[in-house]
């Protein structure tokens, strides 16, 4: 499901313009905030069913508190025009606790770069760092109750849209932290000469 093919390529490089566009970033860098915004009291409705008992939290906030998040993540934690962030929040369970996890991916505002992913699990009442990569480019997503880290492969000359390949590595918690459960690395075959 995570593999991508040279044709994939061309439609993850069509499908970042118009998010660019709509963000409004700038290229002087930063963070926007994305996911579900905080309850309002016009919404009456429930949550999902993932989010049942979850408080939202502030991503920029928690990342910039944080002391096992880097200087250079911390310093490049600004808007990206006006008071948007380039930040994707998501919540579930990959910890088995009671309380979701919070899942933070930071990316650049210019061109959607995945610069740190982290995992946050709920401990004495407040949120923890579990899991953190900063080796750009980074994402990482839930895939059912497992961690699945997406890291793009750039041969020289590959421009940002179109990597040479893709690792895969799916980690699972054990006991108190995540350990490796699978690897995978797609190659996505030879590129035209132009």
């Amino acid at each position: 499901m995570r593999r991508i093919d040279p044709a994939r390529c061309a439609f993850f490089a069509a499908a970042l313009v118009p998010l660019v566009l709509v963000t409004g970033c700038a290229e002087s860098g930063g963070v926007r905030v994305e996911g579900t915004a905080a309850t309002s009291a016009v919404n009456t409705s429930p949550p999902p069913p993932k989010a049942t008992g979850v408080d939202k939290i502030d991503p920029v906030t928690l990342l910039r508190k944080d002391p096992k998040v880097g200087a250079e993540i911390k310093s490049d934690l600004k808007p990206c025009g006006g008071d948007e962030y380039p930040i994707d929040t998501s919540y579930g369970n990959l910890t088995g606790n009671s309380v979701p996890d919070v899942v933070i991916n930071v990316s650049s505002c210019g061109d959607g770069v995945g610069l740190g992913s982290y995992v946050y699990r709920m401990e004495n009442g407040r949120y923890t760092d579990v899991f953190g990569d900063e080796q750009p480019p980074v994402y990482i997503d839930i895939d059912k109750s497992d961690l699945e880290l997406t890291r793009q492969v750039y041969s020289p000359g590959d421009s940002v849209c179109c990597p040479s390949g893709e690792d895969v590595i799916t980690y699972h918690w054990s006991g108190d932290r995540f350990t490796e459960t699978s690897r995978t690395h797609s190659d996505y075959g030879n590129k035209a000469n132009g």
